[in-house]
């Protein structure tokens, strides 16, 4: 048996050894961002592992923020917005938000629907336009947050009651965002009605690769997973589909997006079509590749709805500051995963948006965020 040692030869007490974890940044804040009327808007802060940020606020469920690294490890803010809520309260360009009740133009501000035909507001006269002159992103949304293994996330609800804007149905919406730890940006929509109606739910982020106040978007690569499109006369789908090759709107293959924005023409000039996303349009697929080549900052996108519109901030015009920066034409471009424009009104297309009680709707979208 080994003796037991003399106090003399006693080494002294080691000091306690902490095994508490290094503190990490808060995943969520809440803070005031300013009042609709009576009604109290509030900015939430959601932070991942990965030290993105990504900011929402309540009024229009919209993105107002997002940081994201580029080849070197530098953080840019890569979403046009505004500091306060009265930078987004004159908005007709819908920065950051979430659309409804119908995304996109709906032809003459009018449809059919179970024999019962419905007058919407003409806010794009002569045509609807993003649910109308109160749409679901001039409103405030509740929410409610949530931390997991994967990421925060925030879930934002809104009812829409009969009669809005002129659609039947009382509706509940909801958009959750979550900033994954493997550097997404998820957006997962959902809607159920108590009334046959419309829905048709985008989100409207515009994004600049280069960072929100870094000059145009014409030098971004853009791949679209589409081949073909449906023309409008101009901006209205006519429920034609045609094939892109051979044409402007040809992104199959990675293509600046300024190389052809004078041969698209449009008034003011640049792109604003719906194209018709490859493969199932009601699964989760690959619909756009975009990569800014200066900063090497690369976003994918996948959605589950059977169209794309891509904007290439065409109304921009050097009138709207925002978070220091000046937003010129072209200085952002937006990927909106949606059902096909005015679809109500074509034959062939007129089951996308209709909605009817127990049949709940569902848009998901992917944003992953990488560089080269």
């Amino acid at each position: 048996m080994t003796p037991a040692p003399t106090p003399a030869s006693t080494p002294s007490a080691p000091a306690p050894v902490s095994t508490a974890a290094p503190a990490s940044p808060v995943a969520i804040t809440k803070a005031g961002f300013g009042k609709l009327g009576s009604q109290d808007v509030d900015i939430y802060t959601l932070s991942n592992a990965n030290g993105l940020v990504l900011k929402v606020t309540t009024y229009g469920a919209i993105v107002t923020e997002l940081h994201v690294p580029d080849k070197a490890g530098k953080l840019a803010d890569i979403v046009v917005g505004f500091e306060n809520l009265d930078g987004y309260l004159p908005d007709n360009q819908f920065f950051g938000a979430t659309v409804g009740r119908v995304a996109n133009r709906i032809r003459d501000a009018k449809f059919k629907l179970e024999g019962k035909e419905y007058a919407l507001t003409a806010n794009n006269k002569p045509h609807h336009l993003h649910g109308g002159a109160k749409g679901w992103d001039k409103v405030v949304w509740s929410a409610d947050t949530a931390e997991s293994p994967d990421g925060p996330s925030i879930r934002l609800t809104y009812v829409s009651k009969d009669g809005e804007e002129g659609y039947p149905g009382t509706v509940t919406a909801k958009v959750v965002y979550t900033l994954t730890n493997r550097n997404e940006l998820r957006v997962e929509m959902e809607a159920v009605t108590d009334k046959t109606t419309l829905v048709n739910m985008a989100h409207h982020s515009y994004w600049n690769l280069g960072g929100h106040g870094s000059g145009t978007i014409l030098d971004h690569e853009l791949t679209l997973y589409a081949d073909s499109y449906t023309p409008g006369d101009p901006a209205v789908p006519t429920g034609a589909v045609k094939p892109v090759k051979g044409t402007p709107l040809d992104f199959t293959t990675p293509k600046a997006i300024g190389r052809d924005l004078k041969a698209v023409g449009g008034d003011p000039v640049g792109y604003d079509h719906n194209f018709v996303v490859n493969g199932d349009p009601a699964a989760l697929r690959p619909v756009a590749r975009l990569k800014d080549p200066k900063s090497g900052r690369v976003m994918t996108l996948e959605a589950d709805q059977p169209g794309l519109q891509f904007y290439t901030g065409n109304y921009m015009n050097g009138a709207r500051r925002g978070k220091g920066a000046t937003y010129v034409q072209h200085a952002a471009l937006c990927l909106e995963s949606q059902k096909f424009p005015n679809a109500i009104n074509v034959p062939a297309w007129r089951e996308q948006p209709i909605l009817k009680p127990g049949q709940p709707y569902k848009h998901t979208m992917i944003h992953r965020f990488t560089t080269e």
